[in-house]
């Protein structure tokens, strides 16, 4: 499968090329900035997700699309993020979008969002709710975009690939995940697709 994939260069990003890669997908890990993974055949390409016309050309030479990139932890460019989810998702034309990500809107409790309880972190808020209006943004598309939106646990960080994990829907059910099992599991989620147009998450 060809999978083109848009911040390569990330922590998330650089584990889902390689894992896509060691299962003999064409990866092209594409950037503002590329710079070369040193793995297998993951090409780099310069490309901006904000580029429609560009975007649109990516998308026509792929058979996927991974949106890898994220809003800054600050609330810094949130705008510059939502309006490249916007672009991807309005200029991938068929081709299905995997977007990375948050656990913010994630419940833990019936009605109760994980950004919106006691506890969750005052710094971690703005990219949350960036994160939040991003999947809304998706929803919006309803049945004229094929996506999917992988929440990881509440807790990821670079780990051991295990190739063990769980998947849920809208709630927590686990505290944490590898970003090497989470790219474990956006790379089958590619290959044998659990949900269309919807949100998954994933956890140990």
């Amino acid at each position: 499968m060809r999978i083109a994939l848009y911040g390569g260069t990330g922590m998330i990003g650089t584990r889902i090329a390689r894992e896509a890669d060691s299962r003999d997908h064409v990866v092209t890990a594409i950037s503002r900035t590329p710079g070369e993974l040193g793995t297998g055949g993951i090409r780099s390409r310069r490309g901006d997700a904000a580029d429609a016309d560009d975007v649109a050309r990516v998308a026509a030479e792929h058979d996927v699309v991974i949106s890898a990139i994220a809003p800054s932890r600050t609330g810094v460019r949130h705008q510059v993020f939502l309006h490249a989810i916007g672009v991807l998702a309005e200029n991938v034309g068929t081709r299905r979008l995997v977007v990375v990500g948050g656990a913010g809107s994630l419940e833990v409790a019936p009605g109760l969002r994980l950004v919106d309880a006691p506890g969750f972190p005052e710094a971690a808020k703005a990219e949350a709710q960036t994160q939040i209006r991003a999947l809304d943004l998706l929803r919006a598309k309803g049945a004229l975009l094929d996506w999917v939106y992988v929440s990881p646990a509440p807790f990821i960080a670079p780990g051991e690939r295990t190739g063990n994990y769980r998947v849920g829907v809208n709630a927590v059910f686990g505290e944490m995940i590898s970003a090497e099992d989470y790219a474990v599991a956006i790379v089958d989620e590619i290959e044998q697709p659990r949900a269309r147009h919807a949100r998954i998450a994933v956890a140990y």
